[in-house]
């Protein structure tokens, strides 16, 4: 945007400080009306012919457009993925706490990526590992879907899962159809 002196055209289309229009003027007129009120002359639309100015607070809109944007920002939720690491052999109850954490993540919003790995002999039964990460995303079948199935890449069988649930969804639906009040 353009403020004040770096405004190039000969004449420009002026909105007043209170959005009425003013009409085409000289910049040099506009230049004084906006210096006579204490504001700035900022160009708004530099493509038209000719180029609409508005007299008004430059530092005041620059703030409250900065703010704006921060706003937006904060509202946004950007998704992370987090990733649990287990491996074949873990226990029973270190595979609950684990899951206990899988699902906050899936509360709050994130992916999850479950990663079971595999060291020397644990290669020879990859079974034992897929037993778990099903398990696990059995375990987590309320709160989110798995994008593929697991897959094996090298030594680690991986599986994302992301949140939302295909069951609470098909579950909604098939419970507003199906339900309807009987009169006896």
């Amino acid at each position: 945007m353009k403020v004040n002196r770096e405004i190039r055209a000969p004449k420009v289309r002026v909105i007043g400080a209170s959005g009425e229009q003013v009409g085409i003027i000289a910049l040099y007129e506009a230049l004084a009306m906006a210096e006579e009120q204490g504001l700035d002359l900022v160009e708004i639309v530099p493509g038209s012919s000719p180029p609409v100015c508005k007299v008004m607070n430059f530092g005041k809109f620059r703030y409250d457009q900065s703010k704006r944007e921060k706003e937006n920002k904060k509202a946004q939720h950007q998704i992370k993925v987090k990733e649990i690491k287990l491996k074949p052999n873990i226990d029973v109850h270190d595979l609950e706490t684990k899951t206990r954490h899988a699902r906050d993540f899936l509360a709050s919003g994130n992916k999850v990526k479950v990663t079971c790995t595999f060291r020397g002999r644990e290669m020879m039964h990859p079974e034992i590992g897929e037993k778990i990460v099903r398990e696990m995303c059995q375990e987590l079948e309320d709160v989110s879907t798995p994008e593929s199935p697991p897959k094996m890449m090298g030594r680690m069988l991986l599986v994302v899962l992301a949140p939302g649930s295909k069951k609470k969804k098909e579950g909604a639906k098939q419970s507003s159809t199906t339900e309807e009040p009987s009169i006896d």
